[in-house]
């Protein structure tokens, strides 16, 4: 074709190719053994996959609602209910999305105008401030401290201003997998009160917690929950993040805005898949056992790095483990990252690229959402190193 335009003014001019995606191709490239990208390498409960066929079979194969199936909306409701005390109606208050990163892009798109404000903590998710950058807005970074990722919740209330129109939060934290407390969650809840700041509660990872960690969604308290969107994801839940399917639940007057955007973005999500869930959801068993079923592949795959030169704390919460290599070298974690995959075939994730000015902390991020022979052995190339 020989036409040729002018190519108009980019919204997102800073954007570069994600980290994952760099990290993937190199992965490939050299067939590294991959722990980097949070996707697990096994195969998801058959019963699940029967409960999908049969609904195709059953002719769920049309356009759901759009906002969501009714039998899934329901039992979304009873869950949350059930765990964390909030009541949410299904007609006017869930939305089930195209996984959790769609309801947090709708949630700025219906919120966010130009020059708007929205702070993160960071290291945060790549997509939180593109979303932001894509609708006008400006993220404001409150950075996290190195090593233990505590919030300086006095430079939190520091950077609230005028302009300051939503906050973003996730928890359990990737990349830290750190778990916030009780009482950090009613702190922020203090901070937040006087405002009408609005709040997005990334809560992807919310059943998979270790220990005596428990999981302190924004819906337990009386004024987080007026003012949040609580974001979920079942393909993290349930090992299908390739189905990109997930829900948010949000008060009535904060619903109807962020519908209006989905309408028109997305309309409805895969129905055979949202019919299936409405079932599977209904033995709790399939997501409350999740605790145990990762914290036993977290303490397989540190215990196989007992020896090694790493340092770390056991993580608190999602799939993911940061490992600290600054007993073995002094490089940029980037830069080690790339030499982990190119001279050993192991593949992981630097988190500079998630921090303020691309602050180093000497970790990398280790995925552990795989099969045990997968992280043998990664372990064993891991302990290898000196």
């Amino acid at each position: 074709m020989n036409v040729r335009i002018e190519p108009p003014k980019s919204k997102l001019p800073e954007v570069k190719t994600t980290i994952f995606s760099t990290i993937g191709v190199l992965a490939r490239k050299y067939n590294a053994t991959d722990l980097s990208q949070g996707f697990p390498n096994f195969e998801i409960d058959p019963d699940l996959i029967r409960l999908v066929n049969e609904s195709m079979l059953s002719g769920y194969n049309q356009y759901a609602p759009m906002q969501g199936h009714m039998g899934l909306r329901e039992i979304i409701s009873e869950k949350i209910e059930k765990l964390h005390g909030a009541l949410y109606q299904v007609d006017e208050e869930i939305t089930i999305t195209v996984g959790a990163t769609q309801a947090i892009y709708t949630s700025i798109a219906a919120f966010v105008h130009p020059g708007d404000e929205v702070i993160i903590l960071k290291p945060s998710y790549d997509s939180y401030e593109p979303s932001i950058l894509a609708n006008g807005g400006t993220p404001v970074p409150v950075q996290m401290s190195k090593g233990d990722y505590q919030v300086d919740w006095t430079e939190l209330k520091e950077k609230i201003s005028g302009k300051t129109r939503m906050m973003i939060i996730n928890t359990p934290h990737n990349p830290s997998g750190r778990v916030f407390s009780k009482e950090e969650m009613l702190q922020l809840q203090e901070i937040l009160r006087p405002t009408n700041i609005i709040l997005i509660s990334d809560e992807v990872y919310e059943h998979i917690l270790f220990d005596n960690y428990e999981h302190q969604s924004a819906s337990r308290f009386d004024d987080l929950v007026q003012r949040s969107f609580i974001c979920a994801s079942f393909g993290k839940t349930f090992h299908v993040t390739g189905w990109k399917i997930g829900y948010c639940a949000a008060p009535k007057a904060l619903m109807t805005e962020f519908r209006k955007v989905h309408q028109f973005a997305v309309y409805s999500i895969h129905h055979p898949i949202q019919n299936a869930l409405t079932t599977y959801l209904k033995r709790e068993t399939n997501y409350l056992n999740l605790r145990k079923f990762y914290q036993d592949k977290r303490d397989l795959f540190l215990s196989a790095l007992v020896g090694s030169k790493f340092k770390f704390t056991p993580t608190q919460g999602t799939y993911f483990q940061l490992l600290d290599y600054t007993n073995i070298t002094s490089e940029d974690d980037d830069v080690l990252a790339e030499r982990l995959i190119k001279e050993h075939q192991l593949a992981s994730i630097p988190i500079s690229s998630f921090n303020v000015d691309r602050r180093q902390d000497g970790v990398l991020r280790f995925c552990f959402a795989k099969k045990k022979e997968t992280l043998l052995k990664a372990a064993e190339i891991l302990c290898s190193l000196k």
